[in-house]
């Protein structure tokens, strides 16, 4: 069995409380759990609950009713909640809401001088977060002079610079074209497969799910799909039902297949259809 990371046991989430009128049940008994060393994807389209779960998963909200353990530690321990931030950091949609500093290693710097580690150790931190995304030869530039896709990587090399086993990151490429996802894809896969890192990537971008070892779908604060990525995608009519797409190869593969051609479900990658025509 493997080592967990992240469990989640019967957690329902609330904006607002009961006693409003307008409170609003944001995530709905979910229980699951995120092993060490996985690479999870969480699917899901606005509003299902997919962003909330996350900020649940390092601590950002706690539980209305239920609990979440981060390596051990319940996210309702006020006493350990910077041994879970430590544990357990997190990337946002917007780089540009956090990035706090006008020059890039200062930016990476922040978080480790917030935890109180000593210069010469913060210092060996940001050289080792900035070449692990690749933006050693940035450090002294200006933050607002980078690409959107360089922004989000020097995000997560500042999460990365406070050393955590897990990184939580809640549609990290939404604002990012083309060129700027790949980029941080390419991140995402070796962190996880290099540095051993658990990712937890929530994302609406159905190419960037083929990434993953398990993925999660939401639909209304409720997990509702869990498996592989070949296990997820082959249920294409059910995918669509949730107002969801499924991978642009995998979509032709199934209008093949209904044209009576032998093409599998489960076809995920270009290089895939290929062999397989």
């Amino acid at each position: 069995m493997s080592e967990e990371m992240i469990r989640i046991e019967d957690v329902t989430y609330e904006y607002g409380s009961y006693g409003e009128a307008n409170y609003l049940v944001a995530v709905s008994n979910v229980t699951m759990q995120v092993n060490k060393g996985e690479y999870l994807v969480i699917l899901g389209h606005n509003g299902s609950g997919k962003s909330t779960l996350a900020k649940l998963m390092n601590g950002l909200l706690v539980p209305t009713k239920g609990d979440v353990f981060v390596n051990g530690i319940n996210t309702k321990d006020k006493e350990r909640i910077w041994d879970i931030r430590k544990t357990a950091g997190m990337v946002f949609q917007n780089p540009d809401n956090q990035i706090v500093a006008t020059i890039v290693e200062e930016d990476v710097a922040f978080g480790p001088e917030n935890l109180g580690i000593p210069p010469d150790e913060i210092r060996r931190r940001v050289d080792k977060a900035l070449e692990i995304v690749e933006m050693s030869e940035y450090k002294k530039h200006a933050p607002h002079l980078l690409s959107g896709g360089q922004k989000q990587r020097v995000a997560i090399a500042g999460i990365l610079a406070m050393n955590p086993e897990c990184i939580i990151l809640d549609e990290p490429t939404a604002m990012l074209d083309p060129v700027g996802r790949r980029e941080i894809i390419s991140t995402l896969r070796k962190l996880n497969s290099q540095e051993k890192k658990t990712i937890i990537h929530i994302t609406h971008h159905m190419d960037e799910a083929v990434e993953a070892d398990r993925i999660i779908v939401m639909e209304k604060g409720r997990i509702v799909m869990e498996g592989t990525p070949k296990e997820i995608f082959c249920q294409v009519d059910k995918i669509k039902k949730l107002g969801l797409d499924v991978p642009q190869v995998t979509e032709l593969a199934y209008e093949l297949r209904k044209e009576g051609f032998d093409v599998p479900c489960d076809v995920l990658t270009v290089e895939e259809l290929v062999n397989v025509l």
